[in-house]
């Protein structure tokens, strides 16, 4: 069995290379950085300038400097497969003019105070897209001031003026003498310095690392199974936990029968525990066939018991109302009443899992000493830090957080009721603490018991005039909040409205003289719900990208240069919009399919996480209503690009997400219970099924914003423009029912 982390009583043994850096960091320097939140929030310009400290600066540490000359940089932020570890550790190590090979990255501990996200106030986290673009300044800081300390240290040593000393790839140099050392020779030294009151940041011009393709830091150990995920870790004595969940929303154990459970080998215990029945074993197949044994009664007095079809029906009936305005501009029914040229049409849209490949998991252990040890992908470091506190009785400092590898999240770990990572506390307190609790939930337990993607239903009308111009425009939108009841309603639910929920629909970035944008939030629907990879933008880019490809087509207007004509006060848009254009070849005739299919080619630009993305899609279409998306041209607006080929990766791996949401996925209810269980019911696309991706990054000197979302909104839409201009047939719901597109 692999043991990458093995770990014994009151610390952490890391092997190898890792174990020595352990070792040698007392000998090292260990840099504490300050930095406004507030600027930072704000963002300030690329170019090359002073930052300034001050009395209400907050502390941050960020890099630690080994005498074996290595760099660690503390990420504050979740690696998922996103990216984020090499793009915070090049953004660091850039402005400290360190080697990338000396480079490595470990996971910050919980600590809002230091490691906060400076877009959500006193919270550590990751999510929104945010980690790149909320640490951009913070972490050029920490590495100019760590490379300042250390010029500081030489020039002290040598008795030379700082001025004349240079840094590059881990070495610093005073050319006159011909002196050197290297960062481990001088860091000793360096954390003797006074952290600098400021410092100046390279002028764009000189980076050595950003906005190169240098590797990711996380693929090595991820290919050669190094890489330290949940699932590997073992502690002397640790029982594995299954939990027997309600088949209903809102049930709960009336009664349970562990008799058969506990006689299963392997079996140890079975404990109640509020949201179910947990059987702990010395391994994850013991406490599995433990779990299958259980007899449990449940209560369903309380329960949710609608299926799909009943919950989309109360959605329809709620739209014939107007909902909470979003939006108003104008007088958009006076528009639609007095138009001569008028459209509507209804979308809806599924349940959603996250689907993550890793599924939930998590290890507690409460120390002798009264603290408690987490070991998780963790993404919301201190909302879960501060529920498990609560559950026994702590102060948060002293629930500790090892951030390990998660093999994916799209939202699902950063779970608004900590609810995984509760359970797994709920267990071992159940159990008195007296052994650490790995809690493993199968891919069925998520599917079935998690939470997803909320269902909407939206009703779109346009009027356009004479010359073709859209006048009017009313968009209802109707679907459960996710941030009502959360811990971030007061920030995001203003007069009734969640932003979420109407995030790129009441942000439409076309200039439409009559414009309404309304909500309906039902509370009756007790369907668990959560963000979901680009949240709102899921679904109302899908609506309005098909909706205004419908108008351009009406007014007998090229879509593109539709909506270039609307986005005159959005250059990014517009600009994302024609490279894709462009790349793709658009107003050029695709290539003849076979006998019998039909091709086309659609568009779709949107903005998600202050990120722009177009995209154009080519489709095949065949008699029998199959589907191929042969190809598909991605521009990108982020920002400053600090790594082109993880941008690139996003994209494409977003490309794929998305389309197994077109082609396949949807979560449906059946009298309440969840219907889909596994790949099997709930499947993801294959690789003989990705299409050709193309990525093309916009040169900007704007600061970076994120990019693990924005590129999923624009896909689903642009291969329905592209089915539409194949078939001529609109689609009004997802996943696609091939039976639409027969013959």
């Amino acid at each position: 069995m692999r043991r990458a982390y093995s770990i014994e009583t009151g610390e952490v043994r890391i092997e190898n290379e890792s174990r020595r850096h352990f070792l040698q960091r007392a000998a090292g320097l260990t840099l504490a950085v300050y930095l406004p939140a507030a600027g930072a929030a704000a963002g300030r310009g690329l170019a090359g300038g002073k930052i300034a400290g001050g009395a209400k600066f907050e502390a941050n540490a960020f890099v630690h400097i080994g005498a074996d000359d290595s760099v660690t940089v503390f990420a504050k932020h979740l690696e998922m497969g996103q990216g984020s570890y090499t793009g915070l550790a090049t953004i660091l190590a850039e402005e400290l003019d360190a080697a990338w090979p000396q480079v490595r990255v470990e996971g910050a501990p919980a600590d809002a105070k230091r490691y906060n996200n400076l877009f959500w106030g006193p919270t550590q986290g990751t999510g929104g897209s945010t980690a790149i673009a909320n640490s951009w300044e913070q972490l050029r800081k920490a590495g100019a001031s760590a490379r300042a300390m250390l010029v500081g240290a030489a020039a002290r040593r040598w008795n030379v003026p700082a001025g004349e000393i240079s840094v590059a790839d881990g070495v610093v140099m005073h050319k006159g003498s011909g002196k050197k050392s290297t960062f481990g020779q001088l860091a000793k030294a360096a954390g003797e310095q006074p952290v600098p009151a400021e410092v100046t940041l390279k002028d764009p011009k000189d980076f050595k690392l950003i906005g190169k393709r240098i590797p990711r830091k996380d693929s090595p150990d991820k290919t050669t199974g190094k890489a330290v995920f949940t699932q590997d870790i073992h502690l002397p004595g640790m029982l594995t936990a299954a939990v027997a969940h309600p088949p209903l929303f809102g049930a709960k154990v009336k009664s349970f029968d562990a008799g058969k459970a506990r006689a299963v080998k392997g079996v140890v215990d079975v404990v109640q525990i509020p949201s179910g029945v947990a059987v702990l074993g010395h391994d994850t197949w013991s406490a599995k066939k433990g779990r299958d044994e259980l007899v449990v009664e449940w209560d369903e007095s309380a329960a949710f018991k609608l299926g799909s079809a009943e919950i989309m029906a109360r959605y329809r009936e709620a739209a014939k109302a107007p909902g909470v305005v979003a939006r108003k501009e104008g007088d958009a029914d006076q528009a639609l009443t007095a138009a001569t040229r008028k459209f509507e049409a209804s979308f809806e849209f599924p349940y959603l899992a996250h689907a993550a490949m890793e599924p939930m998991n998590c290890v507690v252990r409460l120390n002798k000493d009264g603290t408690c040890e987490m070991w998780n992908g963790e993404q919301m470091h201190t909302l879960d830090q501060a529920r498990v506190a609560g559950l026994f009785g702590l102060a948060p400092e002293k629930v500790s957080i090892h951030s390990l590898y998660a093999g994916g999240g799209f939202g699902r770990r950063a779970n608004k009721d900590s609810d995984y990572v509760l359970e797994t506390a709920q267990i071992v307190k159940a159990i008195s603490g007296r052994a650490p609790v790995k809690l493993v939930w199968l891919r069925e337990d998520d599917m079935r018991a998690g939470y997803y993607r909320p269902m909407f239903y939206h009703t779109l009308q346009a009027a356009l005039d004479e010359q073709g111009n859209p006048i009017g425009w009313k968009h209802r939108l109707v679907g459960q909040s996710i941030m009502a009841g959360s811990p971030f309603e007061k920030m995001t639910v203003k007069d009734g409205v969640d932003a979420v929920s109407v995030e790129g629909a009441a942000n439409l970035p076309y200039q439409i003289p009559n414009l309404l944008v309304d909500l309906h939030t039902p509370t009756d629907i007790g369907v668990p719900v959560l963000w979901w990879r680009s949240v709102g933008s899921t679904h109302t880019a899908f609506s309005t990208e098909i909706f205004i490809d419908e108008l351009a087509v009406a007014a007998n207007k090229d879509p593109v240069h539709f909506r270039l004509a609307l986005l005159g006060k959005h250059p990014r848009h517009a600009g994302v919009l024609k490279l894709a254009a462009e790349q793709a070849g658009w107003g050029k005739p695709l290539a003849p399919g076979k006998a019998g299919e039909r091709r086309g080619r659609g568009v779709a630009v949107h903005e998600s996480f202050n990120t722009f993305v177009a995209e154009v899609a080519e489709v095949t279409v065949r008699a029998d209503g199959s589907l191929t998306v042969d190809r598909v041209v991605v521009a990108v607006d982020c920002g400053v690009a600090v790594n082109p080929d993880v941008i690139r990766a996003q994209a494409e791996g977003s490309v794929g997400f998305a389309l197994s949401a077109v082609l396949y996925n949807q979560i449906t209810l059946k009298d309440g219970a969840v219907e889909q269980s596994n790949f099997h019911d709930y499947p993801q696309i294959r690789m003989a099924e990705m299409p050709r991706v193309e990525v093309h990054i916009v040169p900007s000197a704007a600061n970076p914003t994120g990019i693990g979302e924005p590129a999923v909104p624009p896909l689903a839409p642009a291969v329905a423009n592209a089915i539409a201009a194949a078939t001529g047939k609109r689609l009004r719901s997802l996943p696609i029912a091939p039976d639409l597109l027969k013959v």
